[in-house]
């Protein structure tokens, strides 16, 4: 196989998983698991789950799988700085860098704030400086994609559903099995930024760019810690 260029274009289709789910939504499923099947086939078949079920389930029931996994009683969020800083100040240091890259490249992010994955990934091509998009990626998007798989345990949606049972009269119907779906698809966008960004689970080196460089330090401190 040919060495792709690295246009890093396909972060814009990748970004198509993690929208709200419409009548298109499967078929746009089905054409990014064509392209890793033949660009990045270990990712594809991380893929598969996810697919399969957007094949045979109803629009409604890819709306409810959204909703519950990242919206309504959800087990996670798709705001990369809320995943890592929550309230603290830090993730409004975050936004506002963000807010300001997307502007340049003229990179809309809809009615979502400017840290929500989708639009991360969809800025990671247009940005001219190769720097800090390796930077952008190593130190903020991989950690909070690592934290964000890590809240699709069993245990972990099991504990929270019996909170939600405690506190909420309904619970969204969905199986515990179907409550990891969207776990397949984070773990296949990890596989292909490992392939691309040389990504490792040790430590970041230093680097020298803009504020990324001061909240990586923060990550990678409050992690040995943990």
């Amino acid at each position: 196989m040919e060495e792709m260029t690295p246009t890093y274009s396909h972060y814009t289709d990748l970004a198509e998983l993690f929208g709200y789910p419409d009548d298109a939504f499967a078929d746009r499923v089905r054409s990014v698991h064509e392209f890793l099947n033949n660009n990045y086939p270990e990712a594809g078949t991380l893929l598969e789950p996810f697919l399969s079920f957007t094949k045979q389930a109803s629009i409604v029931q890819m709306e409810e799988l959204f909703l519950r996994t990242f919206d309504v009683q959800a087990i996670t969020t798709l705001d990369i700085g809320y995943v890592l800083f929550g309230d603290d100040y830090k993730r409004g240091a975050v936004l506002v860098h963000l807010n300001n890259e997307h502007a340049k490249v003229g990179n809309p992010c809809y009615s979502e704030l400017s840290d929500h994955l989708p639009n991360v990934l969809r800025l990671l091509p247009l940005l001219d400086n190769a720097e800090f998009r390796e930077e952008l990626v190593d130190r903020i998007v991989a950690p909070a994609l690592r934290k964000i798989i890590s809240e699709f345990s069993l245990e972990t949606i099991e504990k929270k559903e019996k909170v939600y049972m405690r506190h909420h009269k309904t619970l969204i119907q969905s199986s515990t099995s179907d409550g990891t779906l969207y776990r397949h698809a984070l773990i296949a966008l990890f596989s292909v930024m490992k392939a691309d960004f040389n990504l490792t689970m040790e430590k970041a080196t230093e680097t020298s760019s803009s504020f990324l460089k001061g909240i990586g330090t923060e990550i990678q401190l409050e992690a040995e810690d943990a």
